[in-house]
């Protein structure tokens, strides 16, 4: 077969092939897609709902964590100052030990005894807000 017939014969028939008829539809598959349609509204309302439930619980889920924000807050800064004093009197302890002098291991002795009542301050302060953030 020549080349000009062969291309004469595909351009024959693919006109045939798209020049055909189209089918019609049945009235059950026009009523089997109508109700295929109504069922994919009912479902593209159904994911609005839950989308708009959602973001209105987002919403509420924001607000109470900002509500709580300060909460933490402060119960962070009370925590750090409660170990920055432990540490610090830990440290202070030690100099005590390896002190030999007595007037030195006095003054270390009055301080670690002001630190003591800051220290008791800041545990029941950490526990109040302990209590109130749970």
């Amino acid at each position: 077969m020549k080349a000009s017939a062969l291309k004469s014969y595909i351009k024959e028939q693919i006109l045939s092939t798209l020049s055909s008829p189209v089918d019609e539809a049945s009235a059950e598959e026009v009523e089997n897609q109508k109700d295929l349609n109504k069922e994919l509204e009912k479902t593209a309302q159904l994911k609005r709902q839950i989308s708009e439930d959602e973001d209105e619980d987002d919403k509420k889920a924001v607000a109470s964590a900002k509500a709580s924000k300060g909460k933490f807050k402060k119960l962070d800064v009370a925590t750090k100052a409660l170990k920055d004093i432990t540490t610090e009197m830990k440290s202070l302890a030690r100099k005590y030990s390896a002190a030999d002098d007595e007037a030195e291991k006095e003054k270390i002795k009055d301080t670690l005894k002001s630190k003591t009542s800051k220290k008791k301050e800041l545990e029941s302060l950490v526990n109040k807000l302990e209590k109130d953030v749970v």
